[in-house]
């Protein structure tokens, strides 16, 4: 797995670090893993909720990881993935607001490239003297960043009645929000595309799929007791971010131990508090900016607690 910051370098780009593997790393990057098979049953996950839905996630991988090779984000950062899950993602929010029409080909390219210069000023701004101290990552803020400019700036040529989420309809038990709170981290409705992709964690580190059902779990049940409507846990719309936030303190971002665990558990029941906060303020689609910001937050707290350590 990987916790470095996305825009970390190590040795210039070479154009051989951009291959099969490097683009599907930046699949599994997602869930901060470098994994081929991860990457490629996220992908197949895609395709479970549309093949063009999974054609827009190809082209803003593979445009995101170029740029970055074009930046020189270095051969090891492209290699691992690590400019290329801003792009994939992009691609998806762009399929949730614009369908397969010409237009959101465009927008996927334009977006995708976007990804790279919005990445570096992250990783600049994170490594000012006054936040270098916390080691804190990009992670998904640059895809949120360029995917919320792409919205505005499109929204003429949104769909008519188009979710910010695809859904495929399958049941309506809260019991299917274990598999979607998975598979909406990738702005997919589906328990099949959840399935898929909770299998490829387990495949890249059982402490991965652990954190990641954890987090599911905690997500939902705090969105019960929040009093969020059983239409939106089922979606998995109220604990999504929650599986990211539980993966990244439990495993990632900190040294996997007790205390660790206990965090990431905490850090996916504040996740549900500000996913619900940030549901109730605004109709706009916020991606992972729940997780994002609690994240970022609760690392600056680690940063004081000698008991929570980081890799």
């Amino acid at each position: 797995m990987s916790s470095t910051n996305a825009s970390a370098t190590s040795s210039p780009s070479n154009p051989a670090t951009v291959t099969g593997a490097s683009l599907a790393h930046g699949l599994s990057q997602i869930f901060f893993q470098k994994n081929v098979w991860t990457g490629l049953l996220i992908l197949a996950a895609f395709v479970v909720a549309d093949w063009q839905m999974a054609l827009l996630v190809a082209i803003g991988t593979v445009v995101s990881t170029t740029v970055g090779y074009l930046m020189r984000a270095g051969s090891d950062n492209v290699a691992l993935g690590m400019q290329g899950f801003n792009g994939a993602l992009l691609g998806a929010a762009v399929f949730t607001a614009m369908g397969g029409q010409g237009w959101s080909y465009l927008a996927t390219v334009v977006g995708a490239a976007l990804c790279g210069p919005v990445t570096w000023f992250f990783g600049w701004l994170f490594a000012r003297p006054a936040l270098a101290r916390f080691s804190l990552p990009s992670t998904t803020a640059p895809f949120c960043t360029v995917a919320g400019i792409v919205y505005a700036a499109t929204t003429s040529l949104h769909e008519s009645g188009s979710d910010q989420h695809f859904t495929d309809g399958t049941g309506e038990s809260v019991l299917r929000s274990l598999l979607t709170n998975v598979s909406e981290v990738v702005l997919v409705n589906s328990v099949w595309a959840g399935g898929l992709i909770l299998l490829g964690l387990f495949i890249a580190s059982w402490q991965v799929g652990l954190a990641a059902a954890m987090g599911s779990v905690i997500g939902s049940l705090c969105a019960l007791a929040l009093g969020e409507s059983s239409e939106t846990i089922a979606e998995g719309l109220a604990g999504y971010s929650g599986v990211l936030t539980a993966i990244a303190l439990a495993v990632v971002f900190l040294r996997s131990s007790t205390a660790s665990w206990i965090y990431g558990a905490v850090g996916a029941a504040v996740t549900a508090v500000v996913t619900l906060l940030m549901n109730d303020a605004t109709s706009f689609p916020h991606y992972t900016w729940p997780y994002i910001l609690t994240t970022w937050v609760l690392l600056v707290v680690a940063a004081y607690v000698p008991v929570l350590r980081r890799p």
